[in-house]
């Protein structure tokens, strides 16, 4: 039980990198959450209420987030071409480019130079902790597709060859292609075991 208390203490310690009192490069700790999310999810959870539901706040506060990213020029939103109540946030170029100086970096240095075994074990490691306070809360995390109950992986064969993957979102009855199954989505939901 102390190695458990002393990886807690460790993460909690982690944490105050992320989260922060004032502001890190003109930015305070949940707009720098708000862009670093936008910039890797995924269509279904670009959205407003995606957002406060991952940064865990309200709408009204997520709207401010949003407001000031797109005072700054990092973030643009746009109406639905399907649903004209519904707008999808996007980060712009000039938004991308300021990402480099996300305070995170000082973490992610670090993790990158591990070999991609102890990456690995590393990640799901945090994944297992997450799964399992999920399950003791009754809640859901923010995950990629590629892990959700609800991806849907088809092949077709053609003259007996298997085909290319084709996938979509049961949840969503929507077509994902290949590249979205590696971005987050705040309605992920894992496979039990």
């Amino acid at each position: 039980m102390i190695l458990a208390r002393e990886a807690i203490e460790l993460l909690g310690q982690m944490a105050r990198i992320l989260w922060f009192e004032g502001t890190k490069h003109g930015l305070r700790d949940r707009e720098w959450m708000a862009l670093r999310f936008l910039s890797r999810a995924n269509r279904f959870s670009r959205t407003p209420s995606a957002l406060a539901s991952y940064v865990g706040t309200t709408r009204g506060t997520a709207s401010f987030i949003i407001g000031e990213l797109e005072r700054l020029g990092y973030l643009e939103r746009k109406r639905s071409a399907t649903d004209k109540r519904s707008v999808t946030l996007s980060v712009t170029q000039q938004g991308k480019k300021f990402l480099v100086r996300d305070p995170i970096s000082v973490l992610l240095e670090p993790i990158a130079v591990l070999d991609d075994e102890t990456k690995i074990r590393f990640r799901d490691t945090l994944r297992h902790v997450l799964d399992q306070a999920d399950a003791a809360e009754q809640r859901h995390h923010t995950d990629v597709c590629k892990r959700c109950i609800f991806l849907r992986e088809d092949r077709t064969a053609t003259d007996g060859k298997p085909g290319a993957a084709e996938f979509s979102c049961r949840l969503f009855r929507a077509p994902i292609a290949e590249a979205e199954i590696d971005l987050l989505c705040t309605s992920f939901e894992h496979h039990r075991q």
